[in-house]
């Protein structure tokens, strides 16, 4: 049994899409973030970096956090969604590119563009750059693709359900998604798998999911 901590944003949503494909047990238990929430000594102690989401393992007792962490251990807990062979590194690399880039780079458009408009021309200019940039990344990586880690149609695979939720927030980071047509079409097939909509409404309902 694996609980879940986490709220409504991409960070949470990666491991509740996760646990969603799955089809394991888990439990959610919502951190509030606008409330400080995640500052509460019970949950520091399983998240030392007071950020959601994290889990604890009941089986084993483990207690994690970080995102690419969390789901590079399920996936090799269940034997799912890390391909093998020549795919398995790719599968790793493009996780990896989400965690580092995508992630913090899109939040700071959140931030800087949604959040705090006016504030710095200077960082809203420099972080939507970054953004388009890392669009047109994710677009020539999926030509010829349905996902991200192999050839073809390829594999669903972590790297998928990582990067998945940060372009949902696309119209956060006003972007038009048909001036990347590979990625709206990799966006739209995935938004119809039934576990990522019913884990994109982990731990509550906030809105429907966003379409182009």
């Amino acid at each position: 049994m694996i609980e879940l901590y986490t709220w409504t944003t991409p960070n949470g949503r990666k491991v509740s899409i996760m646990l969603e494909e799955l089809g394991i047990d888990y439990e959610a238990h919502a951190v509030d973030i606008t409330k400080g929430e995640q500052h509460e000594p019970g949950f520091l102690k399983i998240a030392p970096n007071n950020r959601i989401p994290a889990i604890v393992d009941r089986d084993n007792g483990l207690h994690m956090m970080e995102t690419g962490a969390i789901m590079l251990y399920l996936a090799e807990k269940h034997g799912r969604f890390l391909p093998e062979g020549e795919e398995r590194w790719p599968a790793i690399e493009w996780l990896m590119w989400q965690v580092g880039g995508v992630g913090p780079m899109l939040g700071q458009v959140h931030h800087f563009v949604k959040y705090n408009r006016g504030k710095s021309h200077y960082a809203e200019e420099r972080y939507s750059n970054e953004a388009r940039r890392l669009y047109g990344v994710l677009d020539r990586r999926l030509a010829g693709r349905d996902f991200i880690a192999g050839g073809g149609r390829g594999a669903y695979s972590i790297a998928d359900m990582a990067t998945w939720p940060w372009i949902s927030r696309f119209e956060w980071q006003e972007i038009d998604l048909t001036d990347f047509p590979n990625v709206r079409d990799w966006y739209l097939r995935i938004a119809e798998r039934p576990a990522v909509q019913k884990g994109y409404h982990v731990p509550k309902f906030v809105s429907d999911i966003p379409l182009p």
